[in-house]
């Protein structure tokens, strides 16, 4: 993807650039004691994450959560990967955010809206 100038906002990691991404999936975390399990949109990036100790160094992928919901975002990795191609066809830039509508308790599964901000042209602005 040449997103170069696309970023995405993650539920705690700050903004990640849109063409680092390389998988979108949505899975549900275990329930914990007193919690019930949440389902997380993640995206996957390029860069290997690693750790280590004194028995070896174990690689994986790095993922970053987007948005977590109380029950399953259907389609939202496909919604997602939609807005990435259209934007990518653009040559857009801006900023995409996750936003979760439940639907009360009338809805089994929770809906992600992907919002789009455009960059302002700030030409003259002197930043």
């Amino acid at each position: 993807m040449g997103l170069t100038n696309v970023w995405i906002a993650t539920l705690g990691d700050g903004l990640l650039r849109a063409d680092q991404v390389v998988g979108l999936t949505a899975h549900e975390t275990p329930a914990l004691t007193g919690k019930p399990p949440r389902w997380l949109l993640d995206v996957t990036l390029r860069a290997p994450s690693g750790s280590g100790s004194a028995d070896g160094w174990d690689v994986g992928i790095l993922h970053r959560t987007l948005i977590q919901t109380p029950a399953e975002p259907v389609g939202a990795p496909e919604a997602l990967a939609r807005l990435l191609a259209r934007l990518d066809r653009e040559d857009a830039a801006g900023l995409i955010a996750a936003v979760a509508d439940s639907g009360g308790r009338t809805r089994p599964a929770s809906v992600v809206r992907l919002a789009f901000r455009p960059f302002e042209d700030e030409a003259g602005s002197g930043t």
